[in-house]
């Protein structure tokens, strides 16, 4: 666990499309990069904590660098569109 103050994170690059918030963050205490995620029309969002020699591909496809870990504390029941199959 880490005690960096969430206030270290510096925002490098961040990108919108389609509801998607997309930020690239560097902690220069920690010299730790995250990629974080919002989803703004479902309500989620995850991050990514990485080496820095992935930061730039995992900026441009966060969803490849997600865990099933980071999935699982995010998603909502609610968010998927469940519906019974004939």
């Amino acid at each position: 666990m880490s005690t960096t103050a969430s206030t270290d994170w510096k925002e490098l690059d961040s990108r919108e499309a389609d509801g998607l918030t997309v930020s690239l963050l560097w902690s220069s205490a920690d010299d730790r990069v995250r990629v974080a995620v919002v989803d703004q029309t479902h309500g989620d969002e995850f991050h990514v904590d990485l080496q820095g020699a992935y930061a730039l591909d995992a900026f441009n496809h966060p969803y490849a660098y997600a865990t099933a870990d980071a999935f699982a504390s995010t998603m909502r029941a609610s968010s998927l569109d469940l519906q019974p199959q004939s």
